[in-house]
């Protein structure tokens, strides 16, 4: 298997299961290949398995970390809840400086969390759901229950590893 490597933030199950259906609610059908899920990395090389199944070993030797469901964002064409997390972004600071040299342009941004619960609509829909949703929103705690490895397939992710955090 050749596919590039995708790393994710799963959500405990109270916080995954409204995720999830908002996510099949708002999200075109046809194009809904994958869970609700909040990408630290994109695109890394797959020679890279073993090292990074090992770090997300040690990054999740430790409680999970806290994060907030704090706003929502406008993606032009899509929908998606804005995550503040320190903790989590400090995670991903520490991988990307021990996997630096190996990033791609797009994981080599400052990392912006979030969770995309609607994509590839036409702008005016995807406001349009941004405006329902901010009538009601209040923020929220985000519980993370993992860190999780991919690989990217051309359509579905197959999955890796899965790296829970130490309760």
């Amino acid at each position: 298997m050749t596919g590039p490597l995708i790393v994710t933030a799963l959500f405990a199950p109270g916080d995954d299961g409204w995720l999830q259906e908002l996510r099949r609610t708002h999200y075109p059908p046809g194009l809904n290949r994958v869970a609700a899920h909040l990408t630290l990395f994109r695109h890394l090389p797959p020679s890279l398995e073993a090292e990074l199944s090992a770090r997300l070993a040690a990054a999740t030797n430790a409680p999970p970390p806290e994060a907030e469901i704090a706003g929502i964002m406008d993606l032009g064409e899509g929908t998606a809840l804005r995550v503040e997390s320190p903790d989590l972004a400090g995670i991903r600071t520490s991988l990307a400086e021990a996997l630096h040299g190996l990033l791609t342009p797009q994981d080599q941004t400052p990392f912006d969390a979030h969770i995309t619960i609607q994509n590839k609509v036409p702008p005016r829909d995807a406001r349009r759901l941004q405006q329902h949703l901010r009538t009601t929103f209040i923020p929220r705690p985000l519980r993370i229950r993992a860190l999780a490895s991919w690989r990217y397939q051309g359509g579905p992710w197959e999955p890796l590893k899965t790296h829970p955090f130490r309760r």
